[in-house]
């Protein structure tokens, strides 16, 4: 902590950082990784491993088109009607079957949604926190305003989303399945590492890359490069760069985000999402009183005590096996530079309750429920906005869940990636008629 202090002081005296991170100018690549060059100057370090290619050439990209005439299999029909009123508040229907209650033995949060689910949205544009009109109690202004009749409320827009979507197993060695993982602030591609060994031995195809800053991945001394619309388009190039037909998303944290934002791009190339400690539906908008907002000396000197208050809050346990996963993982690792650049830079206004309920794609949520990062709540409150959502709680993890009981994630994750919807009853084809009998 003593050398933390002084470089900090160090640093105030000269204006300048003395953990600053040039761009990558040359990196001899391992086995496994691959640096790839998303923007000029702008390198992130990438790990893509999987079975052997095969002979034949990959599928193009495209929507999941192959399913033959007659095999319902895993068609789901997704039928949802969203109304955003002026008032603030969101009313989601959901007008068809969605295929819950048969998703994992076990499964937390299982069953049928709701028919409606109503909620106020977080930060509802245009809302200055008067109260619009019929908004307060039926009975009270009923009998105060001398029995005139309630306007009804107007709706400021309503999406209609009536779709099908074939959801099939995705099985290991499969030429149109990748698995991308995406980490959060702070960590690396190196928080994966159990899943990507263990995917990668079932024959599946992983793309891991760090995120700018983080890892190998080059550092751009400039704060516009770690907005969020900038960290999204790196992930959209290396997305691009990989994927195939059917491409499940893995994100941790902040890595969720940019794992809704493709989905909600690339509805068709999407297969499946999971989402681990995400957080709740809401927009993103940095906090003024973070302590993050500091000046980047600051907060050099402060990163020993911020890498113990993210191992005690980060972690169920705080024990030698969890500080050297700590270590291992290089969560905070990253130059102070950076770190106040990724936290000021969470602005994504249109990631709010409605760009999440748009969302048609199957998604896993894992909660471990000693996060103190990211409560309960907020995972269950995306669950509920979801269409095709299924929630998960691990009581024994915390926010980096996947570190701490890696059998327990990769098990769940697994059985997600093969699980498939049983088709609708409406589906099934109709028996023959019986023969009729013979009458004498």
């Amino acid at each position: 902590m003593l050398t933390g202090v002084t470089d900090g002081i160090f640093c105030c005296l000269l204006g300048t950082p003395p953990n600053a991170v040039g761009p990558l100018e040359s990196v001899e690549s391992s086995d496994g990784y691959t640096f790839v060059e998303v923007k000029p100057g702008r390198v992130l370090r990438v790990k893509h491993a999987g079975p052997a290619p095969a002979a034949a050439a990959p599928p193009p990209l495209s929507a999941s088109s192959d399913a033959t005439q007659g095999d319902l299999s895993g068609l789901v029909r997704c039928q949802r009607r969203i109304t955003v009123y002026r008032n603030g508040r969101l009313l989601v229907e959901n007008l068809g079957r969605a295929p819950r209650a048969d998703l994992l033995h076990g499964q937390n949060g299982s069953g049928e949604p709701p028919a409606a689910l109503e909620v106020e949205l977080a930060d509802p544009a245009g809302n200055d926190g008067r109260s619009a009109p019929g908004s307060g109690s039926g009975s009270g202004s009923g009998s105060g305003s001398g029995g005139r009749r309630r306007r009804a409320r107007r709706p400021k827009r309503t999406i209609h989303i009536d779709c099908e979507k074939r959801i099939t197993s995705c099985k290991g060695a499969q030429a149109d399945v990748v698995l991308f993982f995406i980490h959060g602030v702070g960590g690396s591609l190196a928080i994966w590492k159990e899943q990507l060994d263990f995917f990668v031995r079932l024959g599946y195809e992983v793309v891991a890359p760090d995120l700018a800053g983080h890892g190998a991945s080059s550092a751009p001394q400039v704060a516009a490069a770690y907005t969020f619309y900038a960290l999204a388009e790196d992930m959209r190039a290396i997305f691009k760069r990989y994927a195939k037909k059917r491409n499940v998303l893995i994100g941790h944290s902040y890595g969720v985000s940019f794992c809704t934002f493709l989905a909600h791009e690339y509805p068709d190339l999407v297969h499946k999402v999971i989402m681990i400690n995400g957080g709740g539906p809401t927009a993103l908008e940095p906090s003024f009183c973070s302590i993050f907002n500091m000046p980047t000396c600051v907060l050099h000197c402060l990163s020993p005590c911020l890498a113990w208050s993210f191992l005690k809050a980060g972690f169920a346990r705080q024990g030698a096996k969890e500080k050297q996963l700590l270590k291992e993982g290089n969560a905070f690792n990253v130059s102070s530079f950076v770190l106040r650049a990724m936290m000021s830079g969470q602005y994504w206004p249109e990631g709010d309750e409605v760009y999440h309920a748009e969302l048609t794609v199957p998604v896993l949520l894992v909660h471990g429920m000693h996060d103190k990062f990211v409560p309960v709540e907020e995972d269950q409150r995306m669950a509920e906005i979801l269409l095709l959502a299924f929630l998960k709680l691990i009581d024994e993890g915390s926010h980096m869940v996947m570190l701490e009981c890696p059998e327990t994630v990769n098990t769940l994750l697994h059985e997600f990636l093969l699980w498939e919807p049983e088709p609708s009853p409406k589906a099934l084809p109709e028996p023959l008629p019986a023969p009729p009998e013979d009458k004498k």
